[in-house]
C-alpha cells in the first residue's frame, strides 16, 4: 500500500501576459514577473521567443548546453511556487531548437538561459485552498490521499 498521491485543491486566479527583456534569464525573469504581479503560485500557459543560448538539465545530472545565437523555444511548461517568505521558485521544462534545427529538451537551468531578442509568456495564477485542520492526513497535506 505505500503508494501515496496528493492532489491540491484550489482555483485559477488572474492571468498575466508579459514580456521578458533581452539578456534577462528565462527562469529568473518568470520569477520576477510573479513577484511584480503578486502571484504566489502560477502555471506557465504559453510562451513565444528565443534564447541567446540554452542550458538544460540532463538526466545524468549534467547540463546540456545548446549554443545559439537564437535558440528557439519550441515549447515551455512549468509552474512557480513561493516559499513561506514569498520567494518564488520556477520549475520550467521545455523543448528548444538550435540554429541548425537540432532539438533538445529538459528542465531549464536557472541563470543560464538569457533571452535573445524578446520573450513573451502567459502566466495563470494558482490559488490553493487552505488545508482544514481536522487532524487527518488529508487535511494536513491540503489534498487527497489516494
Amino acid at each position: 500500500m505505500g503508494d501515496f498521491r496528493y492532489v491540491e485543491n484550489g482555483r485559477m486566479g488572474r492571468v498575466a501576459y508579459a514580456r521578458i527583456a533581452p539578456n534577462e534569464d528565462l527562469v529568473i525573469g518568470i520569477e520576477k514577473l510573479c513577484l511584480a504581479k503578486g502571484f504566489n503560485n502560477a502555471f506557465v500557459r504559453g510562451a513565444l521567443g528565443s534564447l541567446v543560448d540554452a542550458s538544460l538539465e540532463a538526466s545524468d545530472g549534467g547540463v546540456i548546453e545548446v549554443k545559439g545565437p537564437a535558440v528557439e523555444i519550441v515549447s515551455l511548461a512549468g509552474e512557480v511556487r513561493s516559499d513561506a517568505n514569498g520567494t518564488p521558485s520556477a520549475s520550467l521544462s521545455g523543448v528548444v531548437a538550435d540554429p541548425e534545427g537540432n532539438v533538445y529538451g529538459g528542465p531549464f537551468v536557472s541563470g543560464l538561459n538569457p533571452i535573445c531578442v524578446t520573450f513573451e509568456v502567459t502566466l495563470e495564477e494558482w490559488l490553493p485552498e487552505p488545508a482544514e485542520d481536522t487532524g487527518s492526513s488529508r487535511a494536513r497535506t491540503g489534498g487527497l490521499h489516494l
